[in-house]
């Protein structure tokens, strides 16, 4: 039971399943090293969604200890989307962030977002992470030199590269009264993130941006959609199906912003199919061919900004359904970036060797 009457600044909306071995780290990456004016401002609503494992003890367990955390158990597993609306339904903060409990934040994050909170009072407050590998490697997302040099509130027409930055809900905070007026909710399936993260930036008034790391992506887990490979990857087309509903229905004369969604999705569409740890072997061409549908059904009359090199060859490959085209060269790139030869591996005077590793793979590079 939260005991504490006052109305915190800070909802920290924590979905739990099958991350016993995480759970606590993430927890006490949250609520650790607060003064008493940040930990008044701050509650922890973390929603048990019927993890089989000892998830549901540890979170009862911790809340004797944490006054500021409060949980919700569900009866049966609803999945992630459902499972933080469900958080969403039971806090009370005046902002939310939602942290996925296998991830954890950076010491000081909570109290730098709070402090950026009260300056700025943003609808949404944008912040950069790292992406932890099993290994304990990090490195910065693709998209973090987007979140540069945004030194005020701004709206998405100001700075539309924005809309560019990972579209995950975890690197996002939001003003709850915002959210409640746009009507935003998460939908059930996987990508449940694609139709509520674009509608926040598309709608904002104030976007300002924490230019520091405040959150640790991890990657690889057993079990993290992005490391299973799985017929429910499907889902994301349903995904783009709402987004763009819902942009037809806010905004039906926004051009620009249809052809900015329309390649965006191109793009994560071809990170999906082209990723082995996604996409089991078998489903390879029919999801290929339900992009190529999905390409002709939201193509934009007056054309979008298509990439160039081999990422804007992927786009008309899928354009023109072309699903062999696509696996010759899918093929084709994959043996270039295989290691050298050890009688290849001395290179040439005034060169560097550059180990595949090294190199970007534009075909299954995780998004």
């Amino acid at each position: 039971m939260v005991t504490n009457t006052r109305q915190p600044l800070l909802s920290v909306i924590v979905p739990v399943y099958r991350v016993e071995e995480y759970l606590y780290d993430c927890l006490d990456s949250i609520l650790g090293g607060l003064n008493d004016a940040d930990a008044a401002d701050v509650e922890v609503v973390a929603v048990d969604d019927a993890s089989p494992d000892r998830c549901g003890d540890l979170l009862h367990a911790y809340a004797t200890r944490r006054p500021a955390t409060r949980t919700v158990t569900l009866p049966n597993n609803v999945g992630l989307g459902l499972a933080r609306n469900a958080g969403l339904k039971a806090s009370t903060g005046r902002y939310v962030w939602f942290v996925d409990s296998d991830d954890w934040l950076p010491p000081g994050s909570v109290s730098a977002v709070l402090e950026r909170l009260r300056a700025d009072r943003p609808d949404v407050l944008l912040l950069d992470h790292l992406r932890v590998h099993h290994d304990g490697r990090e490195e910065p997302d693709a998209s973090s030199p987007l979140l540069r040099g945004v030194d005020r509130c701004v709206r998405l027409t100001e700075r539309p590269e924005l809309l560019r930055v990972q579209h995950t809900a975890w690197n996002k905070v939001v003003r709850r009264t915002f959210l409640d007026n746009l009507g935003l909710l998460f939908f059930p399936g996987w990508y449940e993130d694609i139709p509520f993260s674009h509608p926040l930036l598309i709608s904002a008034e104030r976007i300002t941006v924490l230019n520091r790391v405040c959150y640790y992506y991890r990657l690889g887990r057993p079990g993290a959609i992005t490391a299973t490979p799985s017929e429910r990857h499907f889902d994301a087309f349903n995904q783009y199906n709402r987004l763009f509903e819902w942009l037809s229905t806010a905004y039906p004369q926004e051009t620009k912003l249809h052809a900015d969604l329309f390649g965006l999705m191109v793009s994560h569409l071809l990170v999906v199919v082209g990723n082995d740890h996604r996409m089991p072997a078998k489903l390879r061409r029919p999801f290929f061919r339900e992009a190529a549908t999905q390409y002709q059904r939201y193509r934009p009359a007056g054309g979008y900004p298509r990439p160039g090199g081999v990422r804007g060859l992927k786009h008309r490959l899928l354009a023109a359904n072309s699903y062999l085209l696509y696996t010759a060269l899918r093929t084709a790139h994959r043996l270039a970036r295989r290691p050298p030869s050890k009688a290849s591996t001395v290179p040439p005077a005034g060169r560097t060797a550059v180990s595949a590793e090294q190199q970007p793979d534009p075909l299954t590079a995780s998004r």
